[in-house]
């Protein structure tokens, strides 16, 4: 049987940008595409801190070493440029998989920079 399970996190990252009329997705600067190991076109959820909006989109990778995290299409409608959102990426695993798991997670600093990395346990 697979599940959902968190894969990686990146938590409180600020919105650069909220893109109404460009074509949907969350535009992810791929600095922190490769340290989270989240990819493009991999499904996120996404919870906006200063509202509690949540939504769901995919990954578009951004310029790396931008700091990008914008918000595009109908959900650019739920932020606003400066908002603190976390965004949670999910993948299927098996309880055999989920055992030997880590969740990592992406504390954000300044200018959407890594300030710290952690693990989850599952126990």
């Amino acid at each position: 049987m697979l599940r959902p399970v968190l894969h990686s996190k990146i938590h409180r990252a600020l919105v650069t940008k909220a893109l109404p009329d460009y074509i949907g997705s969350i535009t992810i600067d791929a600095d922190l595409l490769k340290k989270s190991g989240m990819r493009v076109n991999d499904k996120v959820l996404i919870s906006n801190c200063r509202n509690g909006e949540r939504f769901e989109t995919y990954i578009f990778k951004g310029k790396k070493g931008s700091g990008a995290i914008e918000i595009n299409g109908a959900a650019a409608h739920l932020v606003e440029p400066g908002d603190p959102v976390i965004i949670m990426h999910y993948a299927l695993m098996t309880d055999k998989e989920y055992k030997k798991h880590k969740p990592k997670v992406l504390i954000i600093g300044p200018n959407n920079s890594v300030k710290d990395v952690l693990t989850y346990g599952n126990k």
